[in-house]
Order: C-alpha cells, then sequence, then structure tokens
C-alpha cells in the first residue's frame, strides 16, 4: 500500500498480495483507555504508540465494547454515544484515535448481546472477508471467547510479555494460513 494511502481502508481489503490481512479488535476500558478515580479517560501507557503503529503499518483496527444498547439503534449511533462520552471526560495529552476505527465499531444491540456473549465477535467475524482477526483485552474470559471463536486471542497486562501483541507478529498471522 503507498504510504500516503489512507489507513482506514475497507475491512478485507487487499492491497498487497505477501502483506495479506489482519483486523485488530479491542476491547476499549483498561484495554486501550483507563478511567482514573475521578471519571477521567485517557490512554493507558503504550496504547497511543501502539495503535500508531498499527496505522503505520496498515494493519486496521476495530473495537468490540459494551456500552447500554439504549444508547441508539445501530452500531453508529451507539459508536457516537460512546465517542461523546469517552471525549466528554478525556484528560489524555493527544485525542482518542477513532478515526482508526472507521466504522469497525460493534456494540451490543440488545443488552443480552453484550460481553461475554459471542455475538458481537461473530458479528465482527462475518463482516472480514477471510482477514485474519485477532482480538486483544485485558480478561482471561473475553480473550477466551474470542479464542473459542476463531480469533487470535491476546491478554493484555500479563506479567514477562508485551503490553500488546507485536505488530510484526500481526503481520506474520495475516500472511498465514486461516
Amino acid at each position: 500500500m503507498p504510504a500516503d494511502a489512507p489507513h482506514d481502508v475497507p475491512v478485507g481489503a487487499r492491497t498487497d498480495a505477501a502483506r495479506g490481512c489482519a483486523v485488530v479488535y479491542f476491547d476499549l476500558g483498561e484495554t486501550l483507555v483507563h478511567t482514573a478515580e475521578d471519571g477521567s479517560t485517557g490512554y493507558l501507557p503504550g496504547a497511543a504508540a501502539y495503535l500508531r503503529e498499527l496505522r503505520e503499518r496498515h494493519i486496521s483496527v476495530g473495537l468490540i465494547t459494551n456500552v447500554p444498547s439504549s444508547w441508539g439503534g445501530t452500531d453508529a449511533e451507539r459508536a457516537a454515544a460512546l465517542k461523546k462520552e469517552l471525549d466528554g471526560s478525556w484528560k489524555g495529552s493527544a485525542p482518542f484515535a477513532w478515526k482508526d476505527f472507521g466504522d469497525r465499531i460493534r456494540t451490543p444491540r440488545t443488552e443480552a448481546e453484550r460481553k461475554p456473549a459471542p455475538v458481537l465477535w461473530e458479528r465482527a467475524k462475518a463482516e472480514a472477508n477471510d482477514c485474519r482477526l485477532v482480538y486483544q483485552a485485558e480478561t482471561a474470559e473475553e480473550t477466551g471467547v474470542a479464542a473459542s471463536l476463531g480469533y487470535v486471542a491476546y491478554r493484555i497486562g500479563q506479567p514477562h510479555r508485551p503490553a500488546y501483541l507485536p505488530a510484526r507478529v500481526i503481520e506474520l498471522l495475516a500472511r498465514g494460513p486461516r
């Protein structure tokens, strides 16, 4: 992909056959952002740099996150409400990288769809166009569900391991067999 190409290419867009494709989905709270005791939010250490590295490597990212289903009738409406909520409490020096996620923000349509129910991962998988799927979160329960559905699951915050799954590993996974 050319260096000046947009980083929000559609999921499954294959601009370089040797590169393959991957989509890295994240949980949001305590995976990419932290909510402080005063209610303010900001990036977890290393999260902004990691998202920047994925963007520079043209690796698509998305969110699979619980929000109240009452926040809207569509993923786009619930995502807009989430953006407003997060931006309203943001104290980080750099804004959250919403544009990196494009329309790849999956939220529950009903309370029964809230994680750890598998519905959100299944919806993301159905839209992946055979790309390798990765899910990163802080809980064993969520990474376990993702792994059971065929995602490469990575639990962040584990001692003696990188904070996030290294981008070079994701690139290798994208080229490998599904």
